[in-house]
């Protein structure tokens, strides 16, 4: 079985998919943005950012690399913490991923060498 793709193939599956996605993504939001919304429904929706962003981060500290990782020698779950309390007590969102960014290399560092 061949699977070298041409760069035309590849560019057209490239664009279809933009095109298909935005296709999808666009109709629901122009509707939506047209219409009074109740409250407690614009509450809800405005937790959906949180909530997937929450999920996207919990899978990849927790899981690095797919496998469930040790918490006690995970250097990932280590700079979460750092990072949350640095957005905790700063709110800063740059400050936060710069301490995350910054704990995280420095726990994957000094981890393994304080377990030997």
């Amino acid at each position: 079985m061949n699977h070298d793709l041409s760069q035309a193939v590849i560019w057209g599956v490239i664009i279809g998919m933009c095109l298909l996605n935005y296709a999808v993504r666009f109709p629901p939001m122009a509707i939506v943005s047209r219409i009074d919304l109740p409250p407690a429904i614009m509450r809800w929706l405005s937790f959906v950012p949180i909530a997937v962003m929450g999920a996207l981060v919990a899978s990849e500290v927790l899981t690095p690399g797919g496998a469930w990782a040790n918490p006690l020698s995970s250097p990932s779950l280590y700079a979460a913490v750092v990072t949350a309390l640095v957005y905790r007590f700063t709110r800063s969102f740059l400050g936060a991923t710069l301490s995350g960014m910054a704990s995280f290399v420095l726990f994957q560092h000094v981890i393994p060498a304080l377990l030997g």
